[in-house]
């Protein structure tokens, strides 16, 4: 018999701050994380050192390291890096558990949504999805954040958010699954493109047209997979969006700040604890867009730029490029 327990898979600085929005009315939550630092971190200081340093913990958080701990747990956060999402899911114990999935990005071997892998690895358990405009430090800190949570089945999206959902942290539910996905994923590789207006120093005007037609491009590509325009206009996709392409904070951004100052990207990525996902996520978007004839520019010109192309080549691509209509 499963419990109202919340498990939270992946001990990273959002996996941590789910914990943290889960525990906070005193309800227990229980963390599994790869690292054995991270797991003694929380349970004896109340705090993730390695991911979230500084931020004290909720006494109600515990951490482990053996993923058979989750079984019984009545919900399951799956906050592991996209790629690794897959074989996490494998390893983990057989539940029936509402699963809901809170990485951003498409599995690069398979081309999938992570809806999809997860439906596949788990084709008896209920699928959703989180995802919003979400800085982890500030989620932690009990900021107000505004979330949508993706899912199917209308009641079973009513019982989650009153399970997840607290005064700080308030959620929209949506029935667009693959919509609030592709916004999650598609902004992460535009914001790796306004990093790179960033690090050149081409101004806020630059940044503002990346962030405009970048928009464009995700729904382009979200419409061709089913995505609803409200969505991708809304906090998972839009308002993503802003967020990822205008702040340091943001993984992404600041991979594309370093490539802008001529940085490659492998030194970029060599010591980094933290995922960029759209690093992963560029080369698959850019393949399935060319493979569905979706024109999106930005996006394989963030491609070229992880694969070692010259910015200053691929800014003067971008920029010669034909005058088109502005429609969508």
């Amino acid at each position: 018999m499963s419990d109202q327990r919340i498990a939270i898979i992946g001990g990273g600085a959002w996996g941590t701050a789910l914990a943290q929005v889960a525990a906070r009315d005193g309800q227990p939550a229980l963390l599994w994380a790869r690292e054995p630092e991270v797991v003694a971190s929380i349970n004896e200081r109340h705090e993730n050192a390695l991911f979230l340093p500084g931020r004290e913990l909720d006494p109600a958080i515990r951490a482990t390291g053996d993923l058979a701990d989750i079984a019984d747990c009545g919900t399951w956060l799956v906050v592991t890096p996209a790629q690794h999402m897959r074989s996490v899911l494998e390893a983990a114990p057989p539940s029936k558990a509402p699963m809901v999935l809170c990485s951003k990005g498409i599995e690069e071997r398979s081309g999938e949504l992570l809806h999809q892998v997860a439906r596949e690895v788990r084709p008896g358990a209920p699928i959703a999805v989180l995802s919003g405009p979400t800085f982890a430090h500030e989620v932690a800190a009990g900021l107000p954040t505004a979330v949508t949570l993706a899912v199917a089945d209308e009641q079973l999206g009513e019982e989650l958010r009153s399970r997840i959902a607290r005064p700080t942290f308030r959620i929209y539910v949506s029935d667009d699954v693959a919509g609030a996905e592709v916004g999650g994923a598609v902004k992460n590789v535009l914001a790796i493109a306004c990093g790179v207006v960033e690090g050149r120093g081409l101004g806020q005007n630059a940044r503002a047209a990346m962030i405009g037609r970048g928009f464009a491009e995700m729904t382009r590509f979200g419409e061709a997979f089913g995505a609803k325009r409200e969505t991708l206009a809304g906090l998972s996709g839009l308002g993503d969006l802003v967020l990822t392409c205008s702040s340091t904070s943001s993984r992404n951004f600041s991979l594309g700040v370093g490539l802008g100052q001529g940085r490659s990207a492998a030194e970029l990525l060599e010591d980094r604890r933290t995922v960029a996902e759209g690093a992963f996520t560029a080369p698959v978007l850019a393949r399935l867009a060319r493979e569905r004839g979706i024109d999106m520019p930005i996006v394989a010109a963030v491609e070229q730029l992880l694969s070692g192309a010259a910015v200053a080549s691929v800014l003067e691509d971008l920029l010669s490029r034909p005058p088109r209509a502005e429609g969508i």
